[in-house]
């Protein structure tokens, strides 16, 4: 039930193994375990530990929205509790050279004002845009749409404070809890909506504009992936109040959609559309034999 205790790795060679094979299993754990402490000590500080920093993005997003969680202090004491672990993660990313460390904390918590009203934004257009929705309370509290754009917001602050990694693993975090993975370079403008969410893809270079609206299973990626591609722009650009449906997929740095544009469901571009366009995936018409009645013509 409770297995074999193990006092210390030779325990685990001393049940009925040949000798000369335990030696050899032994020698080659041994260089194992070697060539992983000398891993973990070159790299030691340089990666965050992910569980504090999954905690740090949740601490911030409870800080921003304390109606939805118990923690007792005020907003001055948790302010200063931010302060703190966010400090205890960049330390040893940034080797705090000169006071850095505290300098990008202070610039990042100074900036907290401005993601929460821009937050506040983006709950009211999920408020608008979702009939389902009945206060910007509701959304805050259980949609998953507004947990990744609140996340986004967050990790592409740090992001512009040229933080390495962190901003990655905030965005990576809200990625699996909710299937929405938004790149914390992307660029996003106000009031964004995205309703279900699941399998949304936002790639580093989208840039998005304002009162945007997009569906489940949208892709905005690039059209090819090539390491020499790194510092040019691979994905799409999004005009203001554009909808974008289900599925849709927008592909290329090139590829612009025009202001108040529609994108519709299950369509595949890669050339850009002036303003005012609507692009449709148009189904063939059938005709179903009776007593079937129902139109069957459908646009998606």
């Amino acid at each position: 039930g409770k297995g074999i205790p193990v006092c210390c790795f030779s325990c685990l060679f001393q049940l009925n193994i040949h000798p000369i094979i335990q030696n050899s299993i032994t020698a080659n754990m041994e260089a194992f375990f070697q060539k992983l402490d000398a891993q973990r000590t070159k790299y030691a500080g340089q990666i965050p530990p992910k569980a504090e920093a999954h905690a740090l993005a949740e601490a911030v997003f409870d800080f921003l929205f304390p109606f939805q969680n118990t923690e007792s202090k005020r907003a001055g004491a948790q302010f200063a509790r931010l302060r703190y672990d966010l400090l205890a993660l960049l330390r040893p990313l940034l080797k705090d050279q000169h006071g850095a460390a505290g300098a990008v904390a202070d610039d990042f918590l100074s900036q907290l004002p401005a993601v929460h009203e821009a937050l506040l934004e983006d709950a009211q257009a999920f408020l608008r845009f979702d009939p389902a929705a009945t206060c910007w309370e509701e959304v805050v509290a259980t949609y998953p749409g507004f947990h990744a754009i609140a996340i986004h917001r967050v990790a592409h602050v740090l992001h512009q404070l040229k933080v390495p990694l962190l901003p990655r693993i905030f965005s990576e975090h809200v990625h699996s809890l909710t299937g929405i993975d938004i790149h914390p370079a992307a660029r996003v403008g106000r009031s964004f909506f995205i309703d279900h969410g699941t399998g949304v893809v936002i790639g580093a270079t989208t840039v998005i504009g304002d009162n945007v609206k997009i569906y489940q299973g949208v892709t905005l990626g690039a059209l090819q992936v090539d390491k020499s591609l790194a510092n040019v722009k691979r994905h799409p650009t999004i005009g203001d109040n554009v909808t974008l449906y289900a599925n849709c997929t927008i592909l290329g740095g090139r590829t612009e959609v025009g202001h108040d544009s529609v994108i519709g469901g299950n369509t595949w571009l890669t050339e850009s559309v002036p303003p005012y366009s609507v692009v449709l995936n148009q189904a063939k018409t059938a005709v179903r034999p009776r007593p079937f009645d129902e139109p069957v013509n459908f646009v998606i």
